[in-house]
């Protein structure tokens, strides 16, 4: 599509928007009076109208029925897990019985690790993005500790070339082929959250399978934002949040995907808890943990009900639009964005910033980072007194996500402008 850089343009492309009445389904925050432009979804969703009805439903229940809730409410809690298996399964490319609503992001990362991160002899080191967000490092730097070695052995960081922001496909799996003697794990974010590049996922888990090596994915800024296909991919396992791009709210529930080569091996060591049993036999509280087959015998604890019925909420948005229509938007939403901000800035080493994410459809998302080359924070407060809520991230880059679902052509027009006012 050819553009143009003008609010009538933007205002056509929103009249043609097959997907352009989700906005309303959403509460847009305002400021000064207005509504803002909110360009933080990669932080945090909006959030939608509908999550009020379904967070009724469940305190009526609990109002009215106390314990019964479990058996007798409206969505009864003790099976509450299953009512997002499809949804996520969809959103993820994966099995019903791959996937698991369950916990936290780290949390689930924790767990993962403990099944998936196995050293053994010389195979005990784990490779990872040097520039992977602190909290995937945490948990990777400790779960090495207590097998009794030292990161600073056991991880291997892959680094972009020298003047380069993001990563070379090529450079991931060269990396991985000169190690693949000493790996145990490649654990890599499937988008990421600095630059909101788009790695090749199904290429690398090629490699990893190629050499036996187990892959797990970080989808925190994946799902609900690009397409996966996790089970086709042949990867190992992912975990992921939901108050990103699935709009479940602050601290919301995570998410697991355990591919079914791993699914149904119980052998496979875990942490276990009463509700990743057996759901037959739970009840007659044996001694012994008899996990249940699939992804859902990870679980540890029971469903955090209330978190849940915001999720179940967005979820249903989710599986209105699909994932295919939002990323369709998502493309060109995103691109005329970047579009915007060339033509106003006529971006070039000689301008006070550019755009560090790839200019590949392919391999982005919805977000774009902004890298300033100076006074760069003062630019971020200039654009969030203006109306715009957008993500400042040390030390000099401005993110910036145009979410399909609530987002709009003339959102980003607008915040293109602000850019360079």
């Amino acid at each position: 599509m050819k553009f143009e850089n003008s609010l009538d343009f933007a205002r056509s492309l929103d009249k043609q928007d097959p997907l352009k009445d989700y906005r309303k389904l959403f509460y847009i925050p305002k400021v000064n009076g207005k509504e803002a432009i909110y360009l933080c979804g990669n932080s945090l969703g909006l959030q939608p109208k509908s999550v009020e009805k379904h967070l009724k439903v469940e305190l009526e229940d609990w109002k009215t029925l106390g314990v019964e809730g479990h058996l007798h409410g409206k969505n009864p809690w003790l099976y509450y897990h299953h009512y997002f298996s499809k949804s996520i399964s969809k959103l993820v490319g994966a099995k019903v019985d791959e996937v698991v609503v369950m916990n936290q992001l780290t949390v689930n990362l924790n767990l993962m690790l403990i099944s998936f991160y196995r050293p053994e002899g010389k195979r005990n080191k784990i490779l990872i993005e040097a520039n992977e967000f602190p909290s995937d490092y945490y948990a990777i730097e400790q779960q090495i500790k207590l097998h009794g070695l030292n990161p600073k052995d056991c991880i291997i960081e892959v680094m972009p070339r020298k003047g380069e922001v993001t990563l070379l496909t090529d450079d991931i799996i060269s990396k991985i082929t000169a190690h693949k003697h000493e790996l145990a794990l490649v654990m890599l974010s499937a988008v990421n959250y600095y630059t909101g590049q788009f790695f090749e996922i199904k290429k690398i888990a090629a490699a990893c399978c190629e050499h036996k090596i187990t892959f797990g994915v970080d989808l925190a800024h994946a799902i609900g934002n690009v397409e996966l296909k996790l089970h086709e991919w042949n990867v190992d396992f992912a975990t992921w949040c939901s108050y990103k791009y699935l709009n479940s709210g602050p601290g919301g529930v995570s998410g697991v995907f355990v591919h079914e080569y791993h699914a149904k091996n119980f052998s496979l060591p875990r942490l276990a808890g009463w509700w990743g049993n057996d759901e037959k036999t739970r009840f007659k509280m044996f001694k012994h943990f008899i996990p249940q087959p699939g992804a859902a015998g990870w679980q540890i604890s029971n469903a955090p009900i209330l978190s849940m019925a915001a999720h179940k909420a967005s979820l249903e948005i989710f599986d209105k639009a699909g994932i295919k229509a939002l990323r369709k938007k998502s493309e060109l939403l995103t691109a005329f964005l970047e579009f915007c901000i060339a033509a106003n800035c006529e971006l070039s080493t000689a301008n006070s910033f550019s755009i560090i994410t790839p200019t590949n459809a392919k391999h982005r998302g919805c977000q774009l980072s902004i890298q300033t080359r100076k006074n760069g924070k003062k630019l971020f407060e200039k654009i969030t007194k203006a109306g715009v809520i957008a993500d400042w991230r040390e030390p000099d880059v401005i993110r910036v996500a145009p979410v399909p679902l609530y987002n709009s052509f003339e959102d980003v027009w607008k915040f293109a402008q602000l850019l360079q006012a």
